[in-house]
């Protein structure tokens, strides 16, 4: 990485409204407008921003393709407010529906996509179709920013192979639920940690339906420690991400130079 400035990161953690669009993008319009008073570079939404994540049924309705409506109502926001967004919908793709993450920058531009590789339980598995798992890294201010979407940040080879691709930092959408905290707590930090990234962890708050999501969006830096963590409301969590704390963390961890990928091939299976 080359010499940089540092990355003032934020986590929106937000709480509804479900299936109503337009609210959702005023809410978001709010946030960004809220980070970007902050001096917010980069602001990570929940999976799901601007539909709920519990759509259940009306994935199929309410999917869009890529540089739809949604999206381009994002890069308007992203270009007011002055910060890059990375956000979630349900993406359309022809006869199929995808949960997808994008990365659209301060000039509405787009520098990555991700298509959610890892479907969680058999309602994911009935209104979607899984992405490939390619990692997608972008540069971003010096920084190579990575996208993943919530489950498939449980899966260590998933976020292995964003940080082989060079990611300084992970964007993650998610909608982690009750009683799952621990994802956020254990193995969020183990993820940085054991790649040498910082990840941006962007859940909900309250409820939808019968679901109760239990907040704790975070940002973590390279080391595995905690730069800002919220509690279960809403609550827009800001941190600064350094490229001397990358190096130093990269200086005193070297997981990914001590690799042995030979000894590693009975993953292949």
């Amino acid at each position: 990485m080359t010499e940089t400035v540092d990355l003032v990161v934020a986590a929106w953690q937000a709480d509804g409204p479900l299936r109503d669009v337009p609210a959702a993008l005023a809410a978001l319009d709010a946030a960004a407008a809220d980070a970007a008073a902050q001096g917010v570079r980069l602001l990570v939404c929940p999976e799901l921003t601007l539909t709920g994540y519990d759509i259940g049924a009306y994935a199929a309705e309410l999917a869009e393709p890529a540089g739809g409506p949604m999206a381009q109502a994002v890069a308007a926001i992203a270009q007011e407010r002055g910060l890059a967004i990375a956000w979630s919908w349900p993406e359309r793709d022809g006869d199929v529906v995808h949960i997808s993450a994008e990365l659209v920058d301060r000039d509405g531009t787009v520098l990555a996509r991700h298509r959610k590789a890892h479907l969680y339980g058999p309602d994911e598995a009935a209104a979607y179709v899984p992405g490939d798992g390619h990692p997608v890294v972008a540069a971003l201010d010096g920084y190579n920013v990575g996208l993943l979407v919530c489950y498939d940040v449980e899966f260590p080879e998933q976020v292995r192979l964003v940080a082989l691709e060079g990611a300084d930092v992970l964007a993650c959408p998610t909608a982690l639920m009750d009683p799952y905290e621990t994802v956020s707590s254990l193995l969020v930090r183990a993820r940085a940690y054991e790649n040498q990234m910082a990840v941006v962890y962007a859940n909900r708050a309250g409820t939808e339906n019968e679901l109760t999501y239990c907040g704790s969006s975070c940002i973590v830096g390279a080391d595995g420690v905690d730069l800002a963590r919220a509690d279960d409301q809403a609550a827009l969590v800001v941190g600064t991400i350094t490229a001397a704390a990358l190096a130093d963390a990269r200086r005193a961890n070297t997981h990914l130079a001590d690799r042995r990928p030979d000894v590693y091939r009975g993953l292949n299976r």
